[in-house]
């Protein structure tokens, strides 16, 4: 049973011997694109997830905590409703980058389960994680906006380039628009393990329980470490711009 009432997403504990263990299942649709209207059900429930560490007892608190996300079916998510997301342009793109910006300086530990493909906008989400494991027989990461026409927003292109740190492997990501099974992200050092589909929730509870202490004490030292990792680039995704190349006209 959900913690939350929310049509588009799930939000449970997976092991209830483990209250800080918070799982998200995606659930808008087969391909999970991401509308407004996601996009703030996805906000609506970290924001529950942060709200509960500020209860934790002693005990809890001091044990940590993790959050996994997921989905069923052929996509982890296909991205951003495109037509949507054009029209509605920074009414859009304001609360999606600022979503990528919270879960990047989550304070709990978090991991991406990819049950399947995860292109361009879906592909930002599960790179925003801190983990990601990958079902090793199906589905691709893939930043394709190259092939369908849709520019890289400031913010887009500083998630990707904040977790893909190769030069060569940045190039054909973004500017080739490459579709990487689970062992080429594996190799390629973005995707951490490839495993079964019947092993990928196991792993990810794995990685889940292995990091949780990180995140103990409400998460606090965590985040604050996040911010400074990744200042650079949540600079960018709260700065508000949607426009790439923008910065050429002030030169």
């Amino acid at each position: 049973m959900s913690l939350i009432d929310l049509p588009l997403v799930e939000l449970t504990n997976p092991d209830p011997t483990f209250p800080t263990l918070f799982l998200l299942r995606l659930n808008n649709g087969a391909e999970n694109r991401f509308t407004l209207e996601f996009v703030h059900q996805i906000t609506a429930a970290l924001d529950f997830v942060e709200s509960k560490l500020a209860e934790l007892s002693d005990d809890d608190s001091k044990r940590g905590g993790a959050l996994i996300t997921t989905s069923t079916g052929k996509f982890y998510s296909n991205g951003l409703a495109i037509e949507a997301a054009m029209e509605q342009g920074e009414k859009f793109y304001k609360p999606y980058l600022a979503m990528l910006a919270q879960l990047l300086t989550f304070p709990l530990p978090t991991i991406a389960a990819i049950n399947g493909h995860a292109f361009a906008g879906g592909c930002m989400f599960a790179l925003a994680h801190d983990y990601r494991v990958m079902r090793a027989d199906r589905g691709w990461m893939a930043m394709n906006e190259v092939d369908i026409g849709i520019p890289l927003s400031p913010g887009m292109a500083a998630i990707v380039k904040c977790k893909i740190n190769s030069p060569n492997i940045l190039r054909e990501c973004a500017l080739a628009g490459h579709r990487f099974k689970s062992s080429d992200a594996v190799a390629a050092g973005f995707v951490d393990r490839a495993v079964a589909e019947d092993q990928l929730m196991s792993t990810a509870v794995e990685y889940a329980k292995a990091y949780a202490i990180k995140g103990k004490n409400g998460g606090k030292i965590l985040r604050m470490i996040k911010q400074e990792v990744y200042r650079e680039t949540v600079i960018i995704l709260l700065a508000g711009g949607i426009y790439p190349g923008a910065y050429l006209a002030k030169l």
